[in-house]
């Protein structure tokens, strides 16, 4: 196994966002769950929850968080681009034929 992130494909991007989402949700539960047993009120045990649990799961999620972060701007720089080509077409820099186009 590699250290280094590998690039992901955009079809990976919602599986991860969804699992890293639901995974800093559960360590709030679990974090709210503990505080309970020892005695703390729900509604307090969920608020520390969020204030521990959110910052603790950039901690011990960063391998997760980085691949969700990748994904990201990798989306966001394909959605650059394709702006930035409509925007050069439609002041006609560009040919209308998207094949047309050079890489």
């Amino acid at each position: 196994m590699s250290e280094s992130p590998e690039p992901e494909s955009p079809e990976n991007l919602p599986r991860d966002l969804t699992l890293y989402l639901v995974a800093r949700f559960a360590l709030v539960a679990v974090v709210a769950w503990v505080l309970s047993l020892v005695g703390v009120p729900l509604l307090v045990a969920l608020l520390i929850g969020l204030v521990v649990g959110l910052p603790l799961g950039l901690l011990l999620f960063r391998k997760l968080n980085a691949r969700v972060t990748a994904g990201l701007a990798k989306r966001n720089e394909s959605r650059a681009r394709a702006r930035a080509a409509l925007r050069a077409q439609l002041r006609g820099d560009l040919p209308s034929n998207p094949g047309d186009e050079a890489a």
